[in-house]
């Protein structure tokens, strides 16, 4: 891998060339770049338009630094380049020969007809890893269909989970979860690409197809009854899909909390003046309370009434009960936990003043993450990129 450069991160020293766009792929490149890796964004389109359509969504101080994009692509470097113009291609080929990783979410077969599919990368770069985030997996045929976020959760069964637990239309988490999911799923691809490279020097191709990554993330506790041949066509696990599975409501507001053990659900139980719903069998075992689970919740509902969210939450404390404060949105900026760990901190961008940015969350001991380049405008380091592969 290339020298180790002055960032602190444990993968100080690995070189990206990153031609991802929107969410999926800037999230996994964002990691990388946090854990010290050299991230070279290219972004396409003429000098000063275009680029990664993220930068436009959202309001923002410059016109190029939506708030999206801003939370994506710190410590990342901007090169503008047209990949269909020679000079464009040439530079991405000169990056391309040194570097650990190319990473893109753009179809194969755009790729072929540039000159950088993978066996075109791999001649100059054999040891190349070359990770393609692509929508569906080959052989398929939804292979060159386009996917986003939307499609993927309603083809994946994730958005009819809604339905079940509300018996109302399928609905889209209000979350752009699949590209997230799938995002860290190309992360884990990589470096385990890139451990093997370290390994053997063999670089390989590596396809993350979003609809079977984004299935597994969802079927693996919603496969259910259907894990067992011949199934009994019980699909979703019966306690995440219920109705009354949300935060409860209490004399002041609403509280998170969650019994697990036997004993938790007996002490809780108690301070809530119904010791004896423990001693019904629907509930006296786990096996019993997870078939039960909509009787459960609400006998919880109406426990929960019972206390302000401040008593429950120093009662359930002492008992050592899981519970945690609901919080509206605008209150997780301000929450005592995270202000403690100092999880959202303020940066001021050169050209974009005051921002709000969340630190790194994974700690490592020897090798910590690092914020050191704010994300940049459009263009910012294509000169000097340029310039240093005498271009």
């Amino acid at each position: 891998m290339n020298e180790a450069s002055k960032r602190s991160g444990p993968l100080a020293g690995v070189k990206i060339i990153d031609m991802s766009s929107v969410v999926l792929g800037p999230f996994a490149t964002l990691i990388f770049g946090d854990l010290g890796a050299d991230v070279i964004k290219i972004e396409a389109g003429q000098k000063g338009k275009a680029g990664d359509m993220m930068r436009y969504a959202g309001a923002s101080p410059t016109g190029d630094l939506g708030p999206i994009y801003t939370s994506l692509n710190r410590n990342k470097k901007s090169v503008q380049l047209d990949a269909k113009d020679a000079d464009g291609k040439a530079a991405i080929l000169a990056m391309l020969k040194d570097a650990d990783v190319f990473f893109h979410n753009v179809r194969l077969a755009g790729m072929g007809r540039l000159g950088l599919d993978y066996e075109s990368v791999k001649a100059i770069n054999p040891g190349i890893v070359y990770v393609h985030c692509a929508g569906f997996g080959a052989g398929g045929p939804y292979e060159k269909r386009q996917a986003y976020d939307d499609l993927i959760q309603g083809a994946s069964g994730f958005a009819a989970l809604n339905a079940m637990r509300s018996g109302a239309d399928p609905e889209y988490a209000p979350s752009l979860v699949a590209d997230k999911t799938v995002g860290l799923f190309a992360t884990y691809a990589t470096l385990a690409a890139l451990y093997h490279k370290q390994k053997t020097g063999e670089g390989q191709f590596v396809s993350v197809p979003m609809l079977e990554s984004f299935t597994f993330f969802n079927m693996v506790e919603n496969l259910y009854g259907e894990t067992f041949l011949p199934g009994n066509g019980k699909l979703a696990y019966t306690r995440s899909i219920n109705a009354n599975r949300k935060p409860y409501k209490t004399k002041d507001g609403y509280i998170g909390l969650v019994p697990y053990s036997d004993k938790q659900w007996e002490l809780f139980f108690e301070m809530g003046g119904k010791s004896g719903v423990f001693e019904d069998p629907r509930f006296s075992t786990y096996s019993a309370r997870t078939e039960n689970i909509t009787e459960l919740y609400a006998i919880i509902g109406e426990v929960a009434l019972l206390k302000t969210t401040d008593e429950w939450l120093n009662l359930l404390d002492e008992a050592n009960i899981p519970a945690m404060r609901y919080n509206e949105m605008g209150d997780v900026l301000t929450d005592e936990h995270l202000q403690a760990v100092g999880f959202f901190e303020t940066r001021e961008h050169p050209d974009a003043g005051s921002y709000r940015s969340m630190k790194h969350p994974v700690e490592f001991s020897a090798t910590p993450a690092d914020v050191a380049i704010d994300p940049p405008r459009l263009g910012a380091d294509t000169e000097t990129v340029l310039a240093s592969l005498g271009l």
